[in-house]
């Protein structure tokens, strides 16, 4: 078959005048439908809905749980063999010769805010302790939990969680949204990178449907990064002495779920209608700095030399370790309480979870990687996107982490940081290690620790309502109608509000794995376009058939 140029306009069909007006009613109103329905489900018939979820996740986790961790093996495998390809690896996410508009230390900086920002403060102290206490060696015997044996392998798992397989997740959406949308003018939407696959079709009912899974997804990804963020911000809250927010065990109420949501995403839907340039920079500036001081701390007045162990060490076995744990998938024998169902289970709530977590927030990120990364090549921004951010996770994992770690592996901590909720381990250690020291300055490092992460929960949301209404407007990154913007801020609210109490973080986990599956269908699909775009670029090239879109070319109204 003759080569052809390649697809360089794809109509999407937005409305000219009403409420919808420069939207595709179809993408909007459905996905508005949808969520809409999860919502009242949730609020209305919390047992009832949680049964449900409960058992979507658990055909979920015994049948798609290899799917899962094979897709994200694929994801990290096709970014690396992109950069390392030639024909691919010198292409630019622009027009040939375009330089990047942003410095190296602004896209970094950027990228690790959009990718994993607020999940640090929760997971960076959390996440290694948890597996300090059991993971896939305790279970078998190989290693004893709280134990020096376990430290290493505790590290080991943190950093697959959070490396290479994370950041090839949003790798992939954000090459093929830049790559579509800057090399051949197409919409920066969610479908525009499926072009080479269904070529004109997607203008219509396929590509709304792609669309929608998208919104669905990221809304529910976001969901999940702010039901833990609002449990951390309880927790904060009750620290620096405003009580009534949590139970004794440190979860928060439904009263503390309510202010934390109101105070949030009230202050993120301000900042959305206001626009991406005003309030959002002074409160990322506040981030950047206090995000340095407190690691700061952490390194120069907590485990420093463990950290560094952790740190060097922890990479060197998550790499040894990689190949294998990028292809193993835990059979359950059915048996509750066996060492099989034991692994599959844990297997279920770390791994599979986080894939699914990064997944879903896959749209949400890539749209805005896309988005700083015009005029990158293709292997600067796969090296930038996937190695740079994750050695920026294991420094907060190492240190962070590594200081709890230290503090109860000496007897010192005496439980204090074990015992403590996943979000009040930050303050229940930064509380141990500074209280003896002045009561006042432990709680001026809870304040700051609160406010650094209210700036991540409000940045985060601001951008996911923005990245929704780019998408619902068939790409469009021009403002949004007021009511749409306040209709996304009140839905996400609702959606962590209405799970969280019908069924704490877990009930909002499962919805997460489940509206991820569908968008990891796309994901794969997005990497076998990918792959095609440029294989036939290069042939383009051989035969002198241009490869750019026209100067003149735009995204569709």
């Amino acid at each position: 078959m003759a080569l052809k140029p390649p697809l360089t306009e794809l109509p999407i069909h937005t409305s000219d005048t009403g409420f919808y007006r420069g939207f595709s009613v179809n993408v909007t109103v459905i996905s508005k439908i949808i969520i809409s329905i999860l919502v009242v489900w949730a609020i209305v018939w919390p047992d009832w809905s949680g049964e449900v979820l409960g058992g979507w996740n658990q055909v979920i986790l015994r049948n798609f749980a290899a799917w899962y961790i094979w897709t994200v093996t694929l994801f990290v495998v096709v970014c690396i063999g992109l950069a390392l390809w030639p024909t691919a690896g010198r292409l630019n996410l622009g027009k040939d010769g375009e330089g990047p508009e942003f410095s190296n230390f602004s896209w970094f900086s950027m990228m690790f805010g959009a990718g994993i920002g607020v999940g640090m403060l929760t997971w960076a102290v959390a996440e290694p302790v948890a597996h300090f206490k059991n993971n896939p060696s305790v279970i078998q015997g190989l290693t004893t939990a709280l134990e020096q044996d376990n430290v290493r392998t505790a590290y080991t798992w943190s950093y697959l969680h959070w490396g290479l397989g994370a950041w090839a997740c949003y790798a992939i959406a954000g090459l093929a949204l830049a790559f579509f949308s800057y090399r051949r003018g197409l919409p920066l939407t969610i479908r525009s990178s499926l072009t080479p696959l269904f070529g004109k079709a997607l203008s219509g009912t396929l590509g709304h449907i792609i669309d929608i899974v998208a919104v669905v997804a990221t809304i529910l990804g976001v969901a999940q990064t702010l039901g833990f963020g609002v449990e951390q911000f309880v927790a904060g809250l009750t620290r620096i002495g405003i009580g009534g927010l949590a139970l004794e065990d440190g979860s928060a109420t439904t009263t503390g779920i309510v202010v934390a949501l109101l105070v949030i995403m009230g202050a993120s839907t301000l900042s959305a209608l206001s626009g991406v340039g005003k309030g959002i920079k002074w409160l990322s500036n506040i981030n950047m700095v206090l995000s340095i001081v407190l690691l700061g701390f952490f390194i120069l007045f907590g485990a420093t030399f463990f950290g560094a162990s952790a740190f060097f060490i922890g990479i060197w076995d998550y790499l040894v370790a990689l190949p294998w744990l990028s292809v193993n998938v835990y059979a359950s024998d059915g048996v509750e309480g066996s060492e099989a169902f034991k692994l599959a289970q844990w297997q279920g709530w770390w791994p599979v979870f986080y894939w699914a977590w990064w997944i879903a927030f896959a749209p949400f990120v890539g749209l805005f990687l896309a988005r700083i990364s015009r005029g990158r090549t293709i292997r600067e921004f796969v090296l930038g996107a996937m190695i740079v951010p994750s050695l920026m996770c294991f420094v907060w994992f190492a240190w962070a982490g590594g200081t709890a770690i230290d503090l109860e592996l000496n007897g010192d901590a005496n439980g204090v940081i074990l015992d403590a909720a996943n979000g009040d381990k930050i303050f229940a250690m930064t509380a141990f290690m500074l209280e003896p020291i002045s009561q006042f300055l432990s709680w001026a490092m809870a304040v700051m620790i609160v406010v650094l992460l209210m700036t991540f929960l409000v940045t985060s949301a601001d951008s996911a309502v923005l990245i929704v209404n780019t998408i619902n407007a068939a790409g469009d990154e021009g403002p949004k109608a007021r009511p749409h913007i306040l209709f996304w801020g009140a839905a996400l609210a609702l959606v962590v509000g209405g799970l969280l109490i019908s069924g704490g973080t877990g009930a909002i986990q499962t919805a997460m794995v489940i509206g991820a599956l569908p968008f990891s269908v796309v994901m794969v699909l997005m990497c076998v376009a990918l792959i095609k775009a440029i294989w036939n670029d290069g042939r383009r090239e051989a035969a002198g058939i241009p490869t750019l879109a026209e100067p003149a070319a735009t995204p569709a109204e």
